[in-house]
């Protein structure tokens, strides 16, 4: 039994450093930019959060304002300034902030080619369009599926070893539990880093679903007014800064850049990959020469309609989380019914 698992667990030890042995300066540059894309993302998200903070607090006045100002949370600053030094630091080669653990997965990837094609790699990919746009998707994705095959590999074999040293030792019963659950929990944990990707499109997708509406309506409106198209997109875009809006924006930068519309909207239909939002862009791209009455009128029943479809959704939000709270409603019922029987049942036995 020992020999059987030792065998397993020293080859993939010796892989892994191995595949560590053999990391190239094309490994570390891959690592270090999506590194410098990692905390560009974690600012990014400070910023927001302290921006709302911020509004929260601008909310109050006074007195209750320099209370509240007081028991809240400090700003994120340091934080992000620390971070963006992290950068810098990387960017002129200093590498010393990269893990060791993602690096060998970069090699395997690299010299293997175990992903170029098949199902995983797709998924991955066009997940990692709609999350990051395409300029970064490819360059995410590899960094995922290194970290999935170097933490498999490293995870993997530093259970088997420590299952294989407690039945080594005398505690065969501990070793096989480790060797068992150790085992489990790591394949859990690296399928975890794979399902993120279609929870996290999940969650964008619902939330870019929830906005439409009120973007459609705000178009239709600009629209109608007499405002251009892209000044319509532009001011919509840059009124609030949640998913959808934050995709607006980008399209609204590359039209400022002289981007064509068919390139720019087209990406934005890449981004979002949600068919109302591909109906928007379609729509504008189809009309952009037909003068701003046909596309008014055109945004005007798109507004109904996603309005329609967002009282739908709502619906079976609704229904869902009925669903979902039968149990527990059941489960308390239960409860109540057992207290109250168990003390009656008592007194007729006592009787």
């Amino acid at each position: 039994m020992l020999v059987i698992v030792l065998i397993p667990a020293t080859a993939m030890i010796i892989i892994w450093l191995f595949l560590l042995f053999k990391i190239t300066q094309d490994d570390w540059m891959m690592a270090a930019y999506n590194r410098v894309l990692d905390n560009l993302e974690a600012v990014e998200k400070m910023r927001l959060k302290d921006a709302e903070k911020q509004e929260k607090l601008n909310s109050y006045h006074g007195i209750t304002k320099a209370v509240v100002k007081i028991f809240s949370s400090s700003s994120s600053e340091k934080q992000i300034a620390k971070l963006l030094n992290k950068n810098t630091r990387l960017q002129e080669g200093y590498l010393k902030h990269l893990g060791l653990l993602d690096i060998p997965g970069y090699v395997l990837l690299r010299s293997s080619k175990i992903f170029d094609s098949g199902e995983i790699r797709k998924k991955v990919y066009f997940g990692c369009v709609e999350l990051y746009g395409i300029k970064y998707a490819e360059k995410r994705a590899q960094q995922l599926l290194a970290r999935i095959m170097s933490y498999f590999i490293i995870g993997v074999a530093m259970t088997l070893l420590l299952g294989a040293l407690l039945i080594g030792g005398g505690y065969a019963e501990i070793g096989i539990m480790i060797l068992v659950f150790g085992t489990a929990i790591v394949v859990t944990l690296v399928y975890s880093l794979y399902d993120s990707i279609r929870s996290r499109l999940s969650k964008r997708r619902d939330a870019i679903g929830r906005q439409l509406p009120n973007v459609v309506s705000k178009l239709a409106l600009l629209v109608s007014s007499g405002m251009i198209m892209d000044r319509a997109w532009h001011e919509t875009a840059y009124s609030q800064d949640t998913e959808l809006y934050k995709e607006m924006q980008k399209t609204a930068e590359e039209r400022g850049n002289l981007v064509s519309p068919e390139a720019a909207y087209g990406a934005f239909i890449g981004r979002c990959n949600n068919k109302e939002t591909t109906k928007l862009a379609s729509a504008i791209m189809q009309n952009l020469s037909k003068g701003n009455t046909e596309i008014g009128g055109l945004l005007k029943d798109m507004a109904k309609e996603a309005w329609q479809e967002r009282r739908h959704t709502a619906k079976r939000d609704a229904e869902k989380a009925n669903s979902k709270l039968l149990i527990p409603t059941m489960l308390l019922f239960a409860a109540i019914l057992i207290m109250i029987m168990v003390p009656v049942a008592l007194n007729f036995g006592g009787l």
